[in-house]
């Protein structure tokens, strides 16, 4: 849809992220808190005219309504699901649409962006590590707490283990670090055991492609080849949108 101007909406737990693309490049990319999600009436008032709107929404009923709310007007309004097959990625899934369409969507950027065996892998509040294999077959992924996540379940199930700060080290000298690197290790562990795993399939070794806001935290600390891919969710909704080609027909 080049030419098209296209809003990309990635609404998260934590974040509401979104981009304006005009079929070629990304013309803006910004973020709000989830909870602020009032906050972006005055953003998207200053959008130029669109062509669609492409939304994924994790969250809820609650912030769909929210969100239709503020939304500028344009031919298409589509909230996605995740699909049997869809952009050239095939669902593994037993049930395809009890994937959450964020990941969906992540597995559809990925895709793009990096034909051949990926590992997709957003690190936000959760982490989650989805194995795509070279001829776009979505074979299966895990779910795990992100890095805040694990150690917050620490301070609050244990008497001695108190949140505080810690940075990762290979042989953890204090409480901080021991914690810190105890879950750098176990997110790089689910990563990469899923990269073992896909190759053990057959598969060339796999490309990671990173993204989500705890990317920079985790990718120093992979034994594989990265491509760190900000707002991939973003990616995978434009494509999704170029595939649909913007019908004039609206999905609310």
């Amino acid at each position: 849809m080049k030419n098209k101007i296209v809003l990309a909406i990635d609404a998260g737990n934590t974040r509401i992220k979104w981009g304006a693309h005009d079929g070629a490049h990304w013309l803006k990319q910004a973020w709000v808190e989830t909870a602020r999600a009032a906050d972006l009436a005055p953003a998207f008032a200053g959008l130029p005219p669109l062509q669609a709107v492409v939304v994924s929404n994790v969250v809820g009923a609650a912030l769909q309504r929210q969100l239709a709310a503020i939304l500028p007007a344009a031919p298409t309004l589509r909230w996605i699901n995740s699909e049997r097959a869809q952009c050239g990625v095939k669902n593994g899934y037993d049930d395809p649409a009890q994937l959450g369409c964020d990941r969906w969507a992540a597995l559809i950027g990925a895709h793009r962006l990096h034909p051949g065996p990926v590992v997709v892998v957003n690190a936000g509040t959760a982490l989650t590590v989805d194995a795509l294999a070279g001829d776009g077959v979505f074979v299966g992924g895990v779910i795990v707490p992100g890095a805040e996540l694990m150690r917050k379940a620490l301070s609050d199930n244990t008497a001695a283990l108190k949140l505080q700060p810690g940075k990762f080290s290979y042989f953890p000298n204090t409480t901080g670090d021991a914690i810190m690197s105890g879950a750098i290790n176990a997110l790089a562990g689910a990563v990469e055991r899923m990269a073992r795993f896909l190759e053990e399939t057959g598969q060339p070794q796999p490309v990671c492609v990173l993204s989500g806001g705890g990317a920079a935290l985790l990718e120093p600390h992979l034994n594989l080849e990265v491509k760190v891919v900000d707002n991939l969710v973003l990616e995978g909704l434009i494509t999704i949108a170029d595939e649909a080609g913007a019908p004039n027909a609206q999905d609310r």
